[in-house]
């Protein structure tokens, strides 16, 4: 702990919690490159931002510090990434006091990386760090007893050693070797997502290009939807443009056709299109972190009555709900205006959970709010401006030729809401019409 620069308590600036909210124009969406004739995303304000709605949300609780797994959590304490490979290896972890810079230990030669590219972050505090690989080193190995002796010994440099440490993910053993060091660990995650709820403006920037990206894989889908060709045809042809226009993780793309449109299976097949299909699609993917949930229903060619009916009765219910969000109304409210789940075929709200549903976005695809006739109603929660969060509708067609899906992603502003997923979903859109 020696080679530790001593730490001084962090004070919370204002212009770093300062959001920078401009409602009085359109919200940015510009290139992708950096460019020295016009501002666009200011990444180390981002970090700033991001840091001190951290610092503020554990000042509110009753944690001496936080320690994350999860990736979403650790890029938005770090600025740091190593990519989608990452995702499911518990391979990389963050302590962040109230009091001091966050701690990342890394995986291997990442943490050497960061040292010489990641000048955000004190070079001390980047650490290679190794658990076992969600149990492919056996705990006996003593990996996770010597990481928790670490944590402990600097939560006691930081002058937190007495209170709880929260932890938003984490393996067994991990838990009970910082319990064996006498850490009372509580859940982080609540504080976490306190902190990443409110968006400034250039995560809402970076989330509306993304939803620009989107875009244009709608227009490439309208181009390329005939019969002839299947579901994973599509997905595929999506990936690809996708990762030529920047996108750092294409989490998944649903491509639901025909029959298979009810009940939602949320995956694709190898179905192949045919005249008159229904087909709708989700594209879940991020651009610098920042993710979209972007869903939309094209027919093949030609519509039928029942389709389009059913197209109008999702889009009114997504309509009501978007009229009603603004600052101080409530997720119960947004959810009495979707039909319950025997409404529409289902024998629960749980087993209809998802199909008329609004979640938060931003670096993780479910974040504040959460709406749905599952839990709104029991546990109301209050929008704020700066949220950002999807609203999307199902309805299946009465006549069994298909289902309706469509999602519109909207930020929260002082006195409405903006939507941001602009490929036209007014009325049913029939790609390569007959």
């Amino acid at each position: 702990m020696n080679t530790i620069k001593p730490t001084e308590p962090k004070i919370i600036l204002p212009e770093d919690i300062n959001p920078r909210w401009d409602w009085s124009r359109p919200i940015p969406s510009p290139g992708r490159m950096a460019v020295d004739f016009e501002e666009r995303v200011n990444f180390q304000r981002l970090h700033r931002y991001r840091t001190a709605r951290a610092r503020q949300a554990l000042a509110n609780s009753n944690m001496g510090a936080i320690l994350c797994f999860d990736n979403n959590n650790i890029r938005y304490l770090t600025s740091s990434v190593i990519g989608e490979w990452s995702r499911d290896k518990v391979c990389r972890y963050t302590l962040f006091t109230g009091n001091s810079d966050p701690y990342l230990w890394d995986f291997g030669s990442a943490a050497a990386h960061h040292r010489l590219h990641a000048p955000w972050l004190e070079s001390d505090r980047c650490h290679a760090g190794m658990l076992g690989l969600r149990g492919s080193v056996n705990e006996n190995a003593g990996l996770f007893k010597r990481a928790a002796k670490e944590i402990a010994d600097l939560l006691r440099y930081e002058g937190v050693a007495d209170l709880p440490l929260g932890v938003d993910v984490i393996e067994p053993p991990m838990f009970f070797a910082l319990q064996a060091e006498g850490i009372t660990v509580c859940d982080a995650q609540q504080v976490m997502l306190d902190a990443r709820e409110i968006k400034s403006m250039d995560e809402i920037i970076l989330l509306n290009t993304a939803a620009s990206m989107v875009d244009g894989a709608y227009h490439l889908i309208a181009e390329h939807l005939k019969p002839g060709i299947r579901e994973n045809d599509v997905v595929g042809l999506v990936n690809k443009y996708l990762y030529e226009q920047g996108s750092d993780d294409v989490e998944a793309i649903n491509a639901v056709s025909g029959e298979r449109c009810s009940p939602h299976p949320h995956n694709f097949s190898d179905r192949m299109y045919r005249p008159g299909d229904q087909a709708f699609f989700d594209i879940i993917q991020s651009f610098m972190g920042y993710r979209t949930c972007y869903y939309r229903t094209l027919n093949v060619g030609l519509k039928t009555p029942g389709q389009v009916d059913a197209y109008k009765q999702a889009r009114e219910w997504i309509d009501n709900a978007i009229a009603l969000v603004k600052p101080g109304m409530t997720t119960d409210k947004i959810a009495a205006v979707w039909p319950k789940a025997e409404e529409f075929g289902f024998v629960s709200e749980m087993e209809a959970f998802g199909l008329q549903f609004g979640h938060g976005l931003g670096m993780a695809l479910h974040e504040r709010p959460i709406i749905s006739r599952l839990v709104s109603f029991d546990h109301p929660f209050e929008l704020k401006e700066g949220m950002v969060f999807a609203l999307e509708t199902y309805c299946p067609a009465l006549d069994g030729s298909g289902a309706a899906r469509i999602e519109e992603e909207v930020v929260v502003t002082k006195d409405g809401c903006r939507v941001i997923t602009l490929f036209p979903a007014q009325d049913l859109f029939v790609a390569n019409q007959y």
